[in-house]
């Protein structure tokens, strides 16, 4: 067979999180006071975010599934295989006063038919978290995330296929967080850990002329945010605040590191019950540092490690890729008419240039959301992956391929959202390139859960311009810039009492700022129709099709049909 065969033969069930890429507003401004409520001064989150009280509830589903799986190849070539699949997984729901998450965690064995197919196991999931140490003021949360994708020329990510170049990619966070009260002063902060790793034994994946591709290996991520402020009329007329932060990310490739300092004083002036202008002006510092790979003293060609990765240097001096330090500011608008609509537009000069962020969160029941985020910060992967668990919501049903157990693009929201929160995954995972960039884009998503149907949308744009210095290993990557769009849905729905259909799709558009490893196009969709045996048994079809444009390689394409079956303890 071919070398794409044997390639084509080496498909194992892929998870790539859709992560939607809105950063957190914890790693772009200290907060500001809110016009509608007291934010801090324990507001239920259901109802803080759109007006509708949560009740209280806990679901806990854990399951078993066997699939049969043909695969057809389209292109390049033909070839058909198939194989057998065990699964086990759990989806879970609290929903509590003091307590609330949500998981979706699966296992998947694939067992191939055939010397020429291979065998494989796939772990997926995400999960977040959230409970009271001190009920309405202090809070321990957690987030975490497992996917396996493939891994293009350009560093960017595949969708549901494997190219022979897959890697697994798993990030989390922990840490408390405060939002109460000391008389009129309002407190709000936090404190995150965070840890990101990608394996990829095969890191630096290159064509013929073009410059290798680092990829991300392993990350550490220090996030901290502390905020006193008053509201309007409380007892002033005007809001007053002050606060600080402090960030600090270590990765791994080359000793790289991102550390940030800011302070800042803020004021709140409101012009109506429901309007009001903010601003704020601080100090800050940033530097964006590393070291050189390790240089081999016969070829003068740097020295690559086992697992296919640059050799630090440890014995030459850190050098600075990016500084600045100085005086920051931002002003803005925000408005919450109700409990159910927050908006908030914001320019700020901070990283030494002026930029812009927002977000819009307007749930106008508790089965609809609407989430539309602007963000623009300076960061790393690990930052983004980290900042998109935080920004998920508390209460969420995964969305998954039916084919291969792929987490979609979006998570279904259960419940209201909050300012600031997203459902879409997508944008964090569009590049795997391991420098420090500014990251700046827009994500906004649909989702709505109503009785016997429910569907979801999100769309995205996401740039990265890389800082790296000029002349070291790492310096070919300086200013270049990665441009992602991508969109994602699903539709899910009630035929009778027994039966239901879901269906899927998604694509993304890639954009690299290194011309000769080229753009790339994924696209993917997938339908599956479920009919309940008993109660705790039922039976799945599905077909589906995926597949990779690209410039510099040959396209592939693949069409999948399964059958299988799941009991639900």
């Amino acid at each position: 067979m071919t070398t794409m065969s044997h390639r084509f033969n080496r498909i194992a069930l892929a998870a790539v999180l859709a992560l939607g890429a809105p950063v957190a507003v914890h790693a772009q401004e200290l907060p500001y006071n809110d016009v509608a409520d007291e934010g801090g001064d324990g507001v239920d989150a259901g109802e803080a975010g759109g007006g509708v009280k949560r009740t209280p509830h806990v679901s806990f589903s854990p399951y078993i599934e066997a699939s049969q799986v043909l695969l057809a190849q389209l292109s390049p070539g033909s070839d058909t295989l198939t194989y057998t699949t065990l699964a086990a997984g759990v989806d879970a729901v609290i929903a509590g006063r003091n307590n609330q998450g949500a998981v979706s965690l699966r296992y998947e064995r694939r067992f191939g038919w055939g010397e020429d197919t291979l065998d494989s196991d796939t772990l997926s999931g995400v999960a977040r978290f959230q409970t009271a140490i001190v009920p309405r003021a202090v809070n321990f949360e957690v987030g975490a995330m497992a996917a396996r994708s493939s891994v293009e020329n350009n560093g960017s990510t595949v969708n549901g296929i494997e190219l022979g170049n897959s890697t697994n990619i798993y990030s989390a966070y922990a840490g408390p967080s405060v939002a109460t009260r000391a008389g009129d002063v309002l407190v709000n902060g936090h404190y995150y850990f965070g840890y990101t790793k990608v394996e990829q034994p095969d890191a630096l994946v290159v064509v013929p002329g073009q410059n290798p591709v680092d990829l991300f290996d392993s990350s550490t991520r220090h996030n901290a945010e502390l905020h006193f402020g008053t509201k309007a009329g409380e007892p002033l007329p005007v809001g007053l605040g002050v606060g600080a932060g402090y960030n600090r990310e270590d990765i791994s490739n080359l000793d790289q590191r991102l550390e940030d300092f800011h302070a800042r004083g803020d004021i709140a002036v409101p012009l109506t019950d429901d309007l009001q202008l903010v601003g704020g002006v601080g100090w800050e510092k940033v530097k964006v540092s590393h070291r050189d790979a390790l240089m081999d003293t016969v070829t003068g060609l740097p020295v690559i490690g086992a697992d296919g990765r640059y050799v630090t240097d440890t014995s030459q001096p850190r050098q600075i890729a990016f500084e600045s330090e100085g005086l920051i500011w931002d002003a803005g608008v925000m408005w919450r008419p109700s409990r159910r609509t927050a908006f908030e537009a914001h320019v700020a000069k901070r990283y030494g240039y002026t930029n812009y962020y927002g977000s819009l969160a307007y749930a106008p029941s508790a089965r609809t959301s609407v989430n539309v985020s602007v963000y623009d910060s300076m960061t790393s992967l690990g930052g983004l992956l980290n900042d998109a668990l935080v920004a998920l919501p508390t209460e969420f049903e995964a969305v998954r391929n039916p084919l291969n157990g792929d987490l979609g693009g979006c998570v279904a929201a259960q419940g209201s959202l909050q300012p600031g929160q997203g459902t879409c995954l997508t944008g964090a995972l569009s590049s795997l390139r391991s420098s420090v960039f500014r990251s700046r884009g827009i994500m906004a998503s649909l989702t709505h859960n109503a009785g016997r149907m429910g569907y979801g949308v999100g769309a995205g744009y996401d740039r990265r311009r890389f800082i790296a210095v000029p002349g070291s290993v790492l310096g070919v990557t300086n200013l270049t810039i990665d441009e992602n769009w991508w969109v994602a849905a699903y539709l899910k729905g009630q035929i009778d009492a027994k039966s239901s259909f879901s269906a899927t799709t998604w694509a993304n558009w890639f954009q690299s700022g290194d011309a000769l490893a080229g753009n790339s196009t994924g696209l993917g969709a997938s339908v599956a129709y479920n009919r309940s045996i008993t109660a705790r048994l039922s039976a799945t079809a599905a077909l589906g099709i995926n597949g990779v444009n690209r410039e510099d390689l040959e396209d592939f394409w693949s069409a999948q049909a399964l059958a299988g079956v799941r009991y639900q303890f």
